[in-house]
């Protein structure tokens, strides 16, 4: 018997397909079968298979919502490592209760009625920023905030934070993340290399 494929195929085949190609949401959406979670997934792809796909946040270029895989070769990704018991108490500490909105495990969304509420574990830190698998770097979050959270810290680093970590780092991840601020901010870093 042959299984029908799950979204996470589907958007896996079609990022390969359309290399280079910018996507929206509402594309994604439509691809993944029109569920609610097809940003997760796409966020899977990222975090478990290590695909490389782009969003606003690291590429000047894109605007909120659009998507784009640059190359083919997946890139070391992050295993899912939290137990079920791990979940079981996460989900129990914070009462069956997004830490982020308020909205109740089960009971309809207060921001998107047309859908009830789904619990999932996510982290505070998050594993790409150094967070780990562990109680207290875990919350229960609704699907509708984990869309938007992905990423994220509640706290964003002010500009001097940030070139005091980078100054502190090694000289291999300075140029790292030179490489990436080049990459997401191609235009600025020519008109820099131009006027200096």
């Amino acid at each position: 018997m042959i299984r029908p494929k799950g979204a996470r195929t589907k958007l896996r085949e079609h990022f390969l397909n359309n290399i280079g190609k910018v996507m929206d949401a509402n594309e994604l959406r439509e691809i993944a079968g029109g569920i609610s979670e097809w940003a997760r997934r796409v966020r899977e792809l990222r975090t478990e298979e290590g695909y490389q796909i782009l969003t606003h946040n690291d590429k000047s270029e894109l605007k909120p919502g659009q998507y784009l895989l640059e190359d083919s070769k997946p890139q070391p990704a992050f295993e899912r490592s939290i137990s079920k018991e791990t979940r079981a108490f996460v989900l129990d500490r914070n009462g069956f209760t997004c830490q982020m909105c308020g909205a109740v495990a089960g009971e309809f969304h207060p921001y998107d009625p047309r859908r009830k509420t789904r619990l999932h574990i996510g982290h505070i830190i998050d594993k790409s920023q150094g967070g780990i698998d562990e109680p207290s770097n875990l919350r229960a979050i609704c699907s509708v905030c984990n869309e938007g959270a992905s990423n994220l810290t509640l706290e964003r680093p002010s500009n001097l934070k940030l070139l005091a970590q980078i100054r502190r780092a090694k000289g291999s991840d300075q140029v790292e993340v030179l490489k990436w601020l080049i990459r997401k901010y191609p235009e600025q870093a020519n008109k820099f290399l131009e006027s200096g």
